[in-house]
């Protein structure tokens, strides 16, 4: 294999290094084309049914609809940690070819406070394939229309599932932009969340188009604005906090894939290519985008290994703000 060709070239002596890498570069080819060999495990750091699990069974499902690689994708669910578990799992199989995870936002979160003994700098980024904006809403009975309302009073609560969460920091960048409070009370479980809002128990909310849509389609939430850079084409008449005038608030969960570090640069090249027919193809917009109401884009290895490195970063200064890491 052409992963192993470097421990080859490393045992070898110094006069036969010019002809082992000729060697090494008339393999690559035969090699690259062998890959995959065998199954590829992904890794599900979380419970069945739950988001992370959802996203990687679909994707391994649209990878096999498609027939876009010779061998099967087997997902298995390792939880434990928030995330820790099946995450360092992953990282302990450094250069080995074989082994996926999906990102989520404990893969960020767990290793800042501590929790775990891997972080994002112990895997390799693939690419990208979906992005998750955040809908900022409030009760369709609160006296507030638009986003600039809610200027005209210094304090508010929202609910946030544990205190560090997307929620959690969309409410600090929120508070920051405005010149408000926004103060997030944690809860067990988005259901929660949802039951305190629609209750008036908290003022706004921040939750993920899928969480949203039902409520507001039935006149209980109305949105003032939506986290993405863009407008969102499931969500077109809702404005974005960027064209509003606050254009620091753009954050979205990047829906995509990682392998352990220092995997071959050719086996990135062939997963880039794998999820980028993933990402543009009609069986992912109907099983995911449609059903999610996330927003389809692709984003190759370089683009999303600066993605991580910009959110690792975001969470550690929310982190250190709310005094939860030095």
């Amino acid at each position: 294999m052409t992963y192993g060709l470097c421990n080859l070239i490393g045992r070898g002596r110094v006069a036969g290094l010019g002809l082992l890498a000729a060697a090494a570069l008339a393999v690559t080819p035969a090699a690259a084309a062998d890959y995959p060999e065998r199954d590829i495990t992904m890794i599900i750091p979380f419970g069945a049914g739950g988001g992370s699990d959802t996203l990687a069974r679909t994707i391994a499902g649209v990878i096999e609809e498609m027939k876009l690689i010779p061998v099967k994708i087997l997902p298995e669910n390792r939880t434990g940690g928030s995330g820790a578990i099946g995450y360092s799992a992953v990282a302990k199989e450094k250069g080995n070819p074989h082994y996926l995870a999906t990102v989520s936002v404990s893969f960020f979160t767990t290793p800042l406070l501590g929790g775990s003994p891997v972080s994002y700098k112990d895997f390799t980024p693939l690419a990208a394939i979906a992005q998750s904006p955040y809908i900022m809403v409030v009760p369709s009975s609160s006296e507030y229309q638009k986003l600039d309302d809610l200027k005209k009073t210094p304090r508010f609560t929202t609910g946030t599932t544990g205190v560090v969460s997307d929620a959690a920091l969309l409410a600090k960048m929120t508070s920051n932009a405005l010149g408000i409070q926004i103060d997030s009370v944690p809860f067990d479980g988005e259901g929660e969340v949802m039951a305190a809002l629609l209750g008036g128990h908290v003022n706004v909310g921040f939750l993920n188009p899928s969480e949203a849509m039902t409520q507001m389609t039935a006149g209980k939430l109305r949105p003032l604005a939506i986290t993405s850079a863009e407008r969102s084409p499931a969500f077109p008449d809702i404005p974005t906090f960027k064209e509003l005038g606050y254009g620091d608030i753009v954050h979205t969960q990047l829906r995509g894939l990682v392998m352990p570090a220092d995997v071959p640069q050719e086996v990135v090249t062939y997963w880039e290519g794998v999820l980028e027919k993933v990402a543009t193809s009609e069986q992912w917009k109907k099983q995911y985008i449609d059903r999610f109401y996330d927003v389809p884009d692709y984003v190759d290895a370089e683009g999303f290994k600066d993605v991580l490195e910009r959110t690792n970063a975001r969470y550690e200064t929310m982190m250190k703000d709310l005094g939860l890491i030095q």
